[in-house]
């Protein structure tokens, strides 16, 4: 098999794992025996527990539908209360900002102010800690560029010095190792600035993390 066909290959089971998981979220929120034997006020808990905003009744709505099932909803409401009065705890709020989750505006707003000032450091923690793995992420790049580039000068080195070379070939390797080395510079130059921008980076977060620890978190 080509590279080519290997990468197509990998590209359309890509594809397929994706089309599975939309399909899959698209499945009934809850199944027959779970609508007919429901604690509503348990499932309000929990769907608020997590941060669900209210749509997420209409989902439970539709596939209890199917078993001729519908919600208690009195009784999901007064659960999913308890459960935002939960999720919206400041520690949660930092929690989910760090990890770079979203707010779906679903706080009180006695529990609010709290919940997303807590939020915004969490968020401004994980942006910190991206800039960070981004640069890392683009330093090793470079430096497999950098690899592969002296691989192909290698190559066009060895060509050369090879007898068969003709001279019209050796004109186009030598043109090639003059692009090399020139790629070379400007990768050894990005690099170095990247480190640069990686040593502010970190310095910035560990300065915010101090911060943070200075305030419970």
């Amino acid at each position: 098999m080509s590279t080519v066909e290997k990468h197509v290959n990998t590209r359309l089971a890509g594809i397929f794992v994706v089309s599975m998981m939309v399909a899959l979220s698209g499945c009934a929120s809850m199944s027959a025996d779970e609508c007919v034997t429901s604690d509503w006020r348990g499932i309000g808990f929990d769907d608020g527990a997590r941060g669900y905003t209210a749509g997420r009744l209409s989902q439970h709505r539709k596939a209890c539908a199917k078993h001729g099932v519908s919600p208690d909803l009195q009784a999901y409401q007064e659960g999913r209360a308890d459960g935002l009065r939960e999720y919206c705890q400041p520690q949660r709020g930092f929690n989910l900002g760090a990890g770079g989750g979203q707010y779906n505006g679903v706080c009180a707003i006695d529990l609010e102010a709290d919940f997303l000032d807590a939020f915004r450091s969490g968020s401004q923690l994980h942006t910190m800690r991206s800039n960070v793995n981004s640069t890392n992420h683009q330093i090793n790049a470079k430096r497999h560029e950098l690899d592969d580039i002296a691989a192909s000068m290698r190559v066009a080195e060895a060509g050369l010095i090879a007898a068969e070379t003709t001279i019209q070939d050796r004109i186009l390797l030598l043109a090639d190792l003059k692009d090399f080395a020139e790629r070379t510079g400007r990768l050894e130059s990005e690099i170095e600035a990247l480190i640069q921008d990686r040593g502010v980076y970190e310095q910035q977060l560990a300065s915010y993390q101090a911060v943070l620890a200075d305030t419970g978190y």
